[in-house]
């Protein structure tokens, strides 16, 4: 049914929990898997100089890669085909654009993830993704 499973990834328990979601679903129907890690647009400060607004990039580049990286080694260890995309924009809006153009059956997301508490009142990026998708969206608790 679902040959096509996209899992969004933060670095938090919870996403780490969707990837292992979305791994064993893969892997019992033989579906392909795509991990999608979003970083968020950098709030810059006036005056800020941009040797250091390119290091912040960097470094988020940089941790976002790897985060992807690891999902391919644990994908890759159980023998299932994965795609990796690595996106800045808004969770939301970046994880259910990607699903709809690449076709995903099922978006896989964990219900919270590296949010401050200005998420607990504009509510949550899985919640927004279940709003805008196309297609089902399962939470992990």
């Amino acid at each position: 049914m679902f040959n096509r499973i996209l899992v969004a990834i933060d670095g938090s328990k919870m996403s780490e929990k969707a990837l292992q979601t979305a791994l064993k679903f893969a892997k019992e129907r033989f579906s392909k898997i795509g991990v999608i890690h979003v970083e968020k647009n950098l709030q810059i400060v006036d005056g800020m100089p941009i040797k250091t607004i390119d290091n912040i990039y960097t470094d988020q580049e940089t941790k976002g890669r790897d985060l992807l990286q690891q999902a391919i080694t644990l994908a890759e260890e159980e023998g299932i085909e994965i795609e990796t995309h690595y996106v800045m924009g808004e969770p939301a809006i970046q994880i259910a654009k990607k699903a709809d153009e690449l076709n995903y059956q099922l978006i896989v997301i964990g219900s919270r993830g590296l949010g401050n508490i200005k998420g607990l009142m504009l509510g949550s990026v899985s919640q927004k993704v279940s709003q805008l998708a196309h297609c089902p969206v399962l939470i992990i608790k």
